[in-house]
């Protein structure tokens, strides 16, 4: 019997990302879902889930794909027209607050919740459930399957600056032909980037689903054997009032459902 409301997991961290679960919430419940938040001081699950969503925030601890961590360059904030401070103050404050304050993590790193999603993952996995990876989850999911990671992606910007923004500024070319394109239902798109680690070597069974113009940097991955694991460098649930954007979430309620 088909569940008509999924409930899906959210990770996050225990400190910060208030935002970030606000905005993933209202998206899973716009597709049709019902959204649990998950942390690493309350990891427990009591119902079921349908489907997860690993979350951005802290980076993949490097052990975990073979590196030692090193010192990162400095992300450069990108100014903003009178319209984008209009739009943020006006009708998305809680963007607003992220574009200043997204500090979603106390530390870079965060084992403990490293070790959370990759027991979620490997159960979500081995339940032919939809999983969905946002930012860093994109990232987790590629060493989950023992890929490698950029952690400083700084020097892959030349002419143009790299940029951090919840808007949509970043065009990416999406593959054609991946399930990425037809949930998007383009081939190219703007998003936004908070992020300044990538995917280096891509795990076992991953293939990429979309890059972001001119770097080549990842910016979407998808894993063949799996009808719905996918991962996305950016941050749709920042971008709720682009329909695509929500069709991310739609994509991931509709696989909970059909496998409920």
């Amino acid at each position: 019997m088909r569940k008509n409301k999924p409930v899906i997991g959210v990770t996050g961290p225990d400190e910060g990302g208030g935002s970030a679960w606000f905005f993933t919430a209202l998206s899973i419940r716009l597709a049709g879902g019902i959204p649990k938040r998950i942390t690493p001081g309350s990891p427990t699950v009591k119902i079921e889930l349908d489907g997860l969503i690993i979350g951005g925030g802290a980076d993949v601890e490097p052990k975990k794909y073979g590196q030692e961590l090193i010192e990162k360059a400095e992300l450069a904030k990108d100014s903003r027209t009178i319209f984008e401070w209009i739009l943020s103050i006006l009708l998305f404050p809680v963007y607003w607050i992220i574009r200043y304050f997204r500090h979603t993590k106390q530390s870079p790193i965060d084992t403990d919740r490293d070790e959370l999603e990759m027991n979620l993952l490997e159960e979500m996995l081995s339940r032919g459930k939809p999983v969905l990876g946002i930012c860093r989850g994109m990232q987790l999911m590629n060493v989950f399957f023992k890929g490698s990671l950029h952690q400083d992606i700084s020097g892959f910007y030349g002419e143009q600056p790299q940029i951090s923004t919840i808007f949509p500024k970043k065009r990416v070319t999406i593959t054609k032909g991946s399930t990425l394109e037809s949930i998007l239902e383009t081939d190219v798109c703007n998003v936004n980037a908070l992020h300044n680690q990538a995917i280096n070597n891509p795990g076992e069974g991953i293939r990429f689903a979309a890059r972001e113009l001119h770097t080549g940097i990842i910016q979407g991955i998808e894993h063949e054997e799996y009808p719905f694991v996918i991962g996305v460098q950016w941050h749709p649930e920042y971008l709720v009032q682009i329909a695509r954007q929500r069709n991310i979430f739609s994509g991931l309620v509709n696989a909970a459902r059909s496998k409920g």
